[in-house]
């Protein structure tokens, strides 16, 4: 028996267990007095009602993930349907992200230094009112987004179920900042105004992009 053939399962055991002890936890809980279909990128989707909750887990490393509530679903037994804002292709378990509106969660686990970052963003619009924080004793973070955004959402932004972003209707420089040289508009000093921790454009990172030691464990909640 050669035994270093048992290296590469070595290694791929050291390299899980190191994923595993940097992984972090994210328990998302609907208190909104209405049905809400959980969605998560990577994770896939759940359906929440009222008081309902559900956990994901995300890996060392993961990047440009998000977790977002969808509204007013239907999904046949198959997981095939669609909802009325935050909709992912039409299914239930999501394989990608949701279409605007959707308030997001946005993180990014062990990056620069050991921190995990995180944020809400309303860039591509708001549908439901959300809570961003840690669950750990090793960081107080806690960001909200709960403003009547929809009832008071300009006649421009305005759709069923919530109120959309300026760079998905209008899709000019100005408000989707492709170049990475742009400034707050009318449209998005709406959205900080109500929501001062949130993103409100694609430059907003020094007001509302905050930071956690990684081995925190977070909650998102739906209507806080």
């Amino acid at each position: 028996m050669n035994p270093f053939k048992t290296l590469p399962t070595l290694s791929f055991l050291f390299l899980t267990l190191f994923s595993l002890a940097h992984a972090a936890t994210f328990d998302i809980r609907n208190n909104c007095p209405y049905t809400v279909w959980a969605a998560a990128s990577p994770g896939g989707g759940k359906r929440l009602d009222q008081g309902q909750a559900w956990q994901i887990t995300a890996a060392s490393g993961t990047t440009q993930a998000r977790i977002w509530a969808r509204t007013k679903c239907n999904f046949d037994a198959s997981g095939k349907g669609s909802c009325e804002t935050g909709d992912c292709g039409g299914v239930l378990e999501c394989k990608g992200y949701g279409k605007a509106p959707n308030t997001l969660a946005e993180y990014a686990i062990d990056q620069f230094e050991h921190q995990d970052f995180i944020d809400i963003s309303n860039i591509d619009g708001f549908n439901v009112p959300m809570e961003f924080s840690s669950n750990s004793r090793g960081c107080t973070r806690v960001i909200k987004c709960t403003a009547d955004i929809v009832g008071q959402c300009p006649n421009q932004l305005k759709v069923p179920g919530g109120c959309n972003g300026p760079c998905p209707v209008f899709k000019t420089e100005e408000h989707c900042c492709n170049s990475g040289n742009c400034q707050p508009t009318d449209f998005s000093r709406f959205f900080k105004e109500r929501c001062p921790d949130a993103y409100s454009y694609p430059k907003d990172d020094p007001t509302s992009l905050f930071t956690c030691p990684t081995g925190t464990n977070y909650k998102v909640i739906f209507c806080p």
